[in-house]
């Protein structure tokens, strides 16, 4: 048995050979999530349906990784535009509502391609 453990989720795929996430023991670190519909694989012009499906990819990930999502403990996010946060903020309140129980975060600017607005990635700790 390996000691890494591949986490794929069969909505959100990446285009390069890379899975969704990694995880070795209690560890999960997820590569890069986008906003992409699940269903179509197309980028929604509109940043909060972006925020939106990534929110729902990175509860997707973390629980096909055997956790929840109190068990992130750090969040990423990369914007086009680091003034429009209160999209990501409106999910992140719905994923995370208690102030006493929320993953430290941090936000970068990043020109991105493909018509993406927003990306992050994640850490969890899953006992």
């Amino acid at each position: 048995m390996t000691r890494r453990k591949s986490i794929h989720i069969g909505e959100f795929k990446h285009a390069n050979p890379i899975p969704n996430a990694s995880r070795i023991g209690n560890l999960l670190m997820s590569g890069v999530i986008l906003g992409r519909d699940p269903a179509t694989g197309a980028m929604p012009e509109r940043i909060e349906d972006q925020c939106a499906n990534m929110f729902a990819h990175m509860k997707a990930i973390v629980e096909a990784g055997g956790g929840s999502t109190d068990d992130i403990i750090k969040m990423t996010v990369w914007l086009q535009d680091r003034t429009q946060r209160a999209p990501v903020n409106v999910e992140w309140l719905k994923m995370f509502p208690d102030e006493h129980s929320r993953p430290a975060r941090h936000a970068l600017q990043m020109n991105m391609d493909g018509g993406a607005l927003v990306q992050c990635d994640f850490t969890a700790v899953i006992d």
